[in-house]
């Protein structure tokens, strides 16, 4: 059932390990039957005194059963599958992997040869999985079963109650039979408790059953109520793997991707879309135990997929990790400071003074000449000041005053704005009339 069980020695202490993992399985084929003997018999034909009740009980009874042991036996029978033979590396090849002399050297092997095949995941060196064991590329979400002794697509975790691995091709049966047993459970349960109220009514003869029959039927409810305790857990658990599209072992493992690093909801395409994922597109097979899983286990669609489309900062990406460790390589915090201000890149001008920081407007300066700026009480004093640069003379401090006042008025009408720092030196021979006009605007100075 696995990739290499023609490699494995029939031993008799093989044998014997083979015949221990069956154990569990016919535990729980031998409850089933006794509770199918418990029910049917003591509890409906010997007991039941309601015919046409009797019948629907027996009825629905048979539904459920049909069901969860149908989804029981798919759980169990299907194979874990064979990997192809392009993930499998050549001898050749893991001779020279085993024999190189560095772990660059090996992953630089590793990442040649699986050039051509569909892997995101990666190991914690940045190499891609590979399984000593069966000398293959892991497949994503792929891993190596120690019990089954191979390679298994989509590993969720190896089960003793089914003696398989829950992987890709079985995941949806087995989620099926644990709501079908859980819906067994609770329905044996509450049909069965007025007759288990009634086995305590000490004297008042209500149970029709006599015997061995009325124990038969207290431990009918005890043995369903106690499966339905263990069962409510393990499905709501199962449930919230299915639609957030993560396996046990991934929540207890963050994968590693190639772009970004462990994340744990890596796989996460939405509630719909994670649940169509395991049980398919056709509703009419959601239910029934036949194989209606969307891809082919090789391959994953993953959340960075959809995150091209959709906007997702990086902050929410590095929170989606949970409490993983992690290094992203995929989430920059400044990128999103500088898409909030744009620059204007069509004019470069190196040649500009330090002192100068301009705004990112791209209006030219012709089009600031024309527009009229409001009358303004700092106007006489800024033409006063005007003067005393032309004669020769240092500014005084009023003079960014006199600019702050009227930035803001030209803030306040949107208009462009030039900020000049100018220094405390003085400025001799300026003549702001023979001033040429100034250049467009061009990026900040680095």
């Amino acid at each position: 059932m696995g990739n290499d069980d023609h490699r494995r020695r029939k031993t008799p202490c093989g044998f014997c390990m083979a015949v221990f993992k069956w154990i569990p399985v016919l535990f729980i084929t031998a409850v089933i039957a006794w509770s199918y003997y418990a029910y049917v018999v003591e509890l409906c034909i010997r007991n039941s005194q309601n015919r046409i009740g009797m019948i629907f009980m027996l009825l629905f009874y048979h539904l459920f059963l049909t069901l969860f042991m149908w989804s029981y036996w798919r759980t169990i029978m299907t194979s874990v599958g064979r990997m192809p033979d392009q993930w499998r590396i050549p001898d050749e090849e893991v001779t020279r992997l085993f024999r190189a002399d560095s772990p660059d050297t090996q992953k630089r092997i590793l990442n040649n040869f699986a050039r051509d095949l569909p892997v995101t995941n990666r190991t914690m060196n940045g190499s891609v999985r590979f399984c000593e064991k069966c000398k293959i590329i892991k497949p994503d979400r792929a891993h190596h079963c120690s019990v089954c002794s191979c390679c298994v697509l989509k590993m969720d975790h190896h089960c003793p109650w089914v003696n398989n691995c829950v992987n890709f091709y079985n995941y949806k049966y087995f989620v099926l039979f644990l709501g079908y047993a859980l819906v067994y459970c609770l329905y044996v349960a509450f049909t069965a408790l007025h007759d288990f109220v009634d086995f305590w009514k000490v004297g008042a003869g209500q149970l029709n059953a006599t015997g061995m029959g009325r124990f038969h039927i207290l431990f009918l409810f005890f043995i369903a109520l106690m499966f339905a305790i263990s069962l409510v857990s393990l499905f709501g658990y199962h449930i919230y793997l299915v639609l957030v599209n993560r396996t046990t072992l991934e929540s207890f493992r963050a994968p590693i991707f190639r772009v970004g690093g462990p994340d744990k909801n890596g796989y996460n395409l939405g509630r719909y879309a994670n649940f169509c994922e395991v049980f398919g597109d056709d509703w009419q097979y959601w239910f029934l135990p036949v194989f209606s899983s969307r891809g082919d286990g090789y391959s994953y669609p993953t959340s960075s997929d959809q995150s091209r489309v959709s906007t997702t900062s990086p902050v929410q990406r590095y929170d989606a990790m949970g409490d993983t460790a992690t290094s992203r390589l995929d989430g920059n915090p400044t990128d999103k400071l500088i898409g909030a201000s744009p620059l204007d890149t069509t004019n470069h001008h190196h040649n500009q003074s330090p002192h100068q920081v301009r705004s990112t407007s791209a209006q030219p300066i012709q089009q600031l000449q024309q527009q009229q700026a409001p009358p303004s009480p700092y106007l006489d004093e800024l033409e006063e000041r005007l003067e005393q640069v032309a004669n020769g003379q240092s500014l005084s401090s009023s003079t960014a005053v006199v600019k702050s006042s009227q930035q803001a008025e030209r803030e306040a009408n949107g208009a462009a704005v030039f900020i000049d720092m100018v220094g405390d030196h003085p400025l001799a021979g300026v003549d702001p009339a023979k001033d040429s006009p100034r250049p467009p605007n061009g990026d900040l100075p680095v």
